[in-house]
């Protein structure tokens, strides 16, 4: 038999939705024939997750290689021992913050040495990461700074699209001003050969949505496509990659997830 992958799930924050999602997920069958997870986390977090119609054995291990993956049971490598004062749903705390950075250390440790074949990550509280002590907007800085990657994007996706953001996580009102030709430039580049490795599309088709409104309208709504994206895209495409745009937010995203293109290029998160 094929051995099954071993997968981390860092628990995020333990007083948010992850140990719930967890709970709920790992007993699903479908998840148990594709990979062996392991939950990088809290142990009183998950035994105090309400059950809903399963009660699944929580089984402690002391590292990632001993999952196995069995129904029934959600194998857990405990990083913390939270007083239940620090582990309320919906009131996060800071011994729960230093907890859930933990988790994700320890993940990303896990991953670099082989002991685990990917990671994925439950909801954290970027508050609460900054008040331990890590000045990141979210888990992409983290760990692009603990795998020493100088060029990430953060990938929206879904079933019938796939967004890359050119800015993460910021304030609206400071989109125009952190925009650069390189930076929507390497974001193209980014997603394209990301398509290619990791979603095996040989040759991706993507689009690229403007900042203003009717892209820009010439220039009359704002110069970001005129002066940054238009530059941007023309490089990338002098460079052959299948790249086009800027097109309006209002009418791309209903193409795109018909099928038009293969990702979208966006300028900021939402």
């Amino acid at each position: 038999m094929r051995e099954l992958p071993i997968i981390g799930i860092t628990m995020g924050d333990p007083s948010g939705i992850g140990p719930e999602i967890i709970r709920k997920a790992l007993i699903d069958r479908e998840i148990l024939e594709i990979c062996r997870p392991v939950v990088f986390g809290d142990v009183g977090a998950i035994l105090e997750t309400p059950a809903g119609d399963s009660d699944p054995v929580i089984r402690e291990i002391t590292s990632p290689r001993e999952a196995e993956g069995r129904p029934g049971r959600i194998d857990i490598l405990p990083l913390s021992e939270l007083s239940a004062t620090h582990r309320v749903p919906g009131k996060p705390s800071s011994a729960g913050g230093k907890a859930m950075v933990t988790f994700i250390l320890q993940a990303v440790a896990s991953a670099l040495k082989g002991d685990i074949a990917g990671m994925v990550t439950c909801p954290i509280s970027k508050v609460l990461m900054q008040e331990a002590g890590y000045a990141f907007e979210g888990h992409t800085q983290l760990i692009a700074q603990l795998t020493d990657a100088e060029e990430y994007v953060m990938m929206l996706a879904g079933d019938r699209l796939r967004v890359c953001l050119v800015t993460i996580h910021c304030a609206l009102k400071d989109v125009p001003n952190l925009l650069q030709v390189n930076g929507v430039y390497r974001t193209i580049a980014v997603t394209a050969r990301a398509l290619r490795v990791d979603f095996g599309i040989p040759s991706p088709r993507l689009a690229v949505a403007a900042l203003n409104p009717h892209a820009g309208e010439a220039g009359l709504f704002g110069r970001e496509e005129e002066d940054i994206i238009i530059p941007a895209v023309t490089r990338a495409r002098n460079e052959g990659f299948e790249v086009e745009g800027p097109f309006p937010a209002d009418t791309l995203f209903f193409k795109a997830a018909a099928g038009g293109f293969d990702a979208v290029i966006a300028m900021y998160h939402d």
